[in-house]
């Protein structure tokens, strides 16, 4: 094989309950390079992000079994999960849902649905080049928030 170290494929959950969208977002992201895996609903999620540990979670917010926040809160809570970055993919445009997201929760991108494939793209490659780099220095995601809280 000719896949080097650093050209490892990287790993998305995607957790949503319209399984369209799960598609939409293979189609998007396995074309970049990534494995996409699907999970319908939260508690699902949770048992998928578990078992793979993925790079990054793409997440919905309204979802019938479990919110996205309450999923969000439980990555937070577990040890094995805080440190894996989330952006939320949502129907919820509200600026004060975007402000709760980005700036109250902490998760590392909040992108609204409809969106563009260039918009997901960009958004997975700076939030995956984000943790590279906070990785390569040595930080967790929670010593970034305590610098940006202290400044």
């Amino acid at each position: 094989m000719s896949d080097q170290p650093s050209q490892r494929r990287r790993t998305v959950v995607c957790i949503e309950d319209e399984p369209a969208m799960i598609d939409l977002v293979k189609l998007i992201l396995k074309n970049r390079g990534f494995e996409v895996l699907g999970a319908l609903g939260g508690k699902e999620g949770l048992d998928l992000i578990a078992r793979v540990k993925p790079d990054l979670v793409l997440m919905d917010l309204m979802m019938p079994d479990m919110s996205g926040w309450d999923v969000y809160q439980q990555m937070k809570a577990d040890e094995f999960m805080k440190s894996i970055p989330v952006i939320v993919v949502t129907a919820k445009a509200q600026n004060i849902d975007k402000v709760l997201g980005l700036h109250i929760a902490k998760v590392q991108d909040y992108i609204t649905k409809p969106f563009s494939p260039a918009e997901l793209l960009k958004s997975v490659n700076r939030v995956l080049d984000e943790a590279a780099q906070r990785e390569r220095a040595g930080l967790k995601p929670d010593d970034v928030a305590a610098e940006e809280q202290e400044s």
